[in-house]
């Protein structure tokens, strides 16, 4: 780790664990080094001041203040820094994580749906594709809205609490919320967005490292919202793979009537017998 990214460690910032991580942290070390730096010198100033214009060698005030233009230039200065931050650095930034999404074929799309107090997440089965969804469809054993009758999400992957998603491939989140505003932080992925309901809010990273990260809710959402949390796990591809066969066996099992039922009997009508022709 570079030394002068030890000011991040230092203030409790987990490791990054995206492939955009790193600008984030770049710019988090200038901004950091250059609050150090402002608070180191206008502390001295402040002292200086304190010690130049005491009582005792001024017993009689100075109305008419600095005359020299030292202090708007350094002010002018700080402004300069400042914007040359944000215009040169987070807006170009930002602009390409709203802007330039990865293409869908490369990417892992998950949709994410927000509620007091916890996170849902719903990933295509071995079809990829989702299932239909809908607000008249959602209910506590429907978090999603998934439309029974669609064929297309009879096979769709829907979790509580817990994403697992494949090391180096993009991951597009459509984010949304079922009660009030949420934001989706992943600390490690150096990334967050609000859910927001009525909305699909997309962001998107790249996890580079295999592990599990903590999911939390940045946003401020009701009582338990210090206990809105979930879990992302970053698997290789040959457990991620392994992960999605094992879900989509139990999607199958609870949709599979049990073992030993009685099959149901079949009350379609039969055709009447022919009469026997007469002798």
């Amino acid at each position: 780790m570079n030394s002068l990214a030890l000011i991040n460690e230092f203030l409790g910032q987990p490791p990054n664990a995206s492939s955009h991580g790193y600008q984030i942290d770049h710019i988090l070390e200038f901004c950091h080094w250059f609050m150090g730096a402002l608070f180191l010198g206008w502390s001295a100033f402040f002292i200086f001041v304190l010690i130049r214009f005491r009582k005792s060698r001024r017993p009689v005030a100075d109305h008419a203040g600095v005359t020299s233009g030292i202090s708007t230039h350094l002010e002018f200065s700080v402004v300069l820094i400042e914007a040359v931050l944000l215009l040169g650095f987070a807006i170009p930034l930002w602009a390409k994580r709203v802007n330039q999404f990865p293409p869908g074929k490369e990417a892992l799309v998950v949709h994410v749906a927000g509620q007091q107090f916890s996170w849902n997440f719903h990933l295509p089965g071995p079809d990829g594709q989702f299932g239909r969804r809908g607000v008249g469809f959602v209910s506590n054993s429907n978090p999603m809205g998934l439309d029974p009758n669609d064929p297309a999400g009879k096979d769709d992957i829907v979790t509580l609490g817990e994403l697992h998603v494949p090391v180096n491939r993009p991951v597009i989140i459509e984010l949304s919320s079922r009660d009030v505003i949420h934001d989706f932080f992943l600390p490690d992925m150096r990334i967050a967005a609000d859910a927001i309901p009525g909305s699909r809010i997309p962001m998107w990273f790249t996890p580079i490292k295999t592990g599990t990260y903590e999911v939390i809710c940045g946003q401020l959402c009701g009582l338990g919202h210090s206990g809105m949390k979930g879990t992302l796990v970053v698997d290789t591809p040959a457990d991620y793979q392994a992960w999605l066969k094992e879900r989509a066996e139990l999607a199958g099992s609870q949709g599979a009537p049990p073992a030993g039922a009685p099959k149901a009997e079949d009350k379609s009508p039969q055709p009447a017998a022919s009469p026997s022709p007469s002798g």
